[in-house]
């Protein structure tokens, strides 16, 4: 699942990151509100942790503009302010839900997770044949035995299988996963997909993972 978030603070923006990423998240990030508005419409993502008071444009302009363009993505804003009448606007204007900093990282988990249930009738389950993603736990099983994956391994899977029967690009994989960037992109994806053959598709008749050679890969059950 892929979060953006769009606050000023870089501090705030690190610990964000590293502690979403440690649950699995895949997390995009802009420091102002303009650069956000044009990452939340070019590209999708299960929700957006905003900032109200940000440069350019602040963060009700933001959550308005987005909700102008219709798109329904859940918006936490994040803010300074804890008043009655600023939770009340923030909601009005279209926000999901509201959290006065300093906030708990667990608390905020805890409230990723109930939007991320609800959002438009949101599955926490992804299937393909006999192999299921569970994406609260971050677990995996195929013929109801578990499968042990590390967190790369479950984002490429999750992307593989949102675009199932789809053929995707190494080129493509790699730069949906933006949590994958820090490391060298020339075999990564070949890598990851080897390490995820060998945990769902070597010990079952039917291989689900497919290599359409000299475009990339896809996952189907065809």
């Amino acid at each position: 699942m892929k979060i953006l978030i769009i606050e000023d603070d870089q501090k705030i923006i690190n610990f964000l990151k590293k502690g979403l990423e440690e649950e699995s998240y895949i997390i995009d990030y802009s420091l102002n509100g303009e650069e956000g508005i044009y990452l939340a419409s070019v590209n999708t993502y299960d929700l957006i942790l905003l900032d109200i008071m940000l440069p350019i444009k602040d963060g009700i302009e933001v959550c308005k503009t987005l909700r102008s363009s219709d798109i329904q993505t859940p918006i936490i804003m994040l803010t300074a302010k804890d008043s009655i009448e600023d939770k009340i606007k923030g909601l009005d204007i279209g926000a999901n839900d509201y959290i006065a900093k300093p906030f708990s990282f667990s608390e905020l988990l805890a409230r990723i997770r109930v939007q991320l249930r609800t959002k438009n009738t949101y599955t926490t389950t992804l299937k393909i044949a006999d192999l299921e993603l569970d994406l609260l736990t971050k677990s995996a099983k195929r013929a109801n035995e578990n499968i042990t994956l590390t967190a790369k391994e479950f984002l490429i899977l999750e992307f593989l299988i949102r675009n199932k029967n789809k053929v995707l690009s190494e080129t493509i994989i790699s730069s949906s996963l933006s949590n994958i960037d820090d490391e060298s992109m020339s075999n990564v994806v070949n890598v990851y997909i080897y390490r995820l053959r060998n945990k769902i598709d070597k010990n079952y008749e039917q291989k689900l993972i497919k290599t359409i050679r000299g475009l990339g890969f896809k996952i189907s059950d065809e």
